[in-house]
């Protein structure tokens, strides 16, 4: 299976395929808007500004499996993100990244690319994965990494 046989709903409740993503970088993270990091929406909504005319994406997927720091519905979420952060990224439904309920995309990235000690499950909110333009995963990173600091690796595959 490939990146681009997956979907997944928009924040507004639009299927997307993520065939439309081919050919660009993606960074793919599953965020929250009452967590510790939640502030790194500024700095991914700055790597978003800093990219997006060079075939970059980034992909946000908010989840509530830690500590429930994403209770809001869709509406509450999408209002937030702009309120606060001014995000212009994609947002993605809410969605389960671990357990049984795990969405397609989160299962395809998690097995694509272990964690710490080699375990498949993402341990807290924010979360990275980076994808080449091939649809390949290619780091992933813990939610302490600030998304700035990930610019080295996003121009490197942008300029591959």
């Amino acid at each position: 299976m490939s990146f681009y046989e997956l979907s997944a709903k928009t924040n507004m409740g639009i299927n997307k395929n993520m065939s439309e993503y081919k050919g660009k970088v993606l960074l793919i993270v599953n965020t929250a808007s009452k967590c510790g990091f939640t502030p790194q929406y500024e700095e991914l909504q700055e790597l978003y500004e800093k990219y997006k005319g060079k075939d970059f994406e980034i992909l946000a997927f908010p989840c509530n499996q830690f500590g429930e720091q994403e209770p809001g519905s869709n509406e509450e979420i999408r209002s937030f993100c702009k309120l606060n952060y001014n995000v212009t990224f994609q947002l993605f439904d809410k969605i389960d990244v671990n357990g049984e309920n795990t969405h397609p995309i989160y299962k395809y990235l998690k097995s694509e690319v272990k964690g710490l000690l080699n375990s498949e499950d993402i341990k807290w909110n924010f979360t990275k994965f980076l994808l080449d333009k091939q649809g390949n995963v290619v780091k992933r990173y813990a939610p302490i990494k600030k998304p700035l600091s990930l610019s080295k690796d996003i121009e490197k595959y942008l300029n591959k």
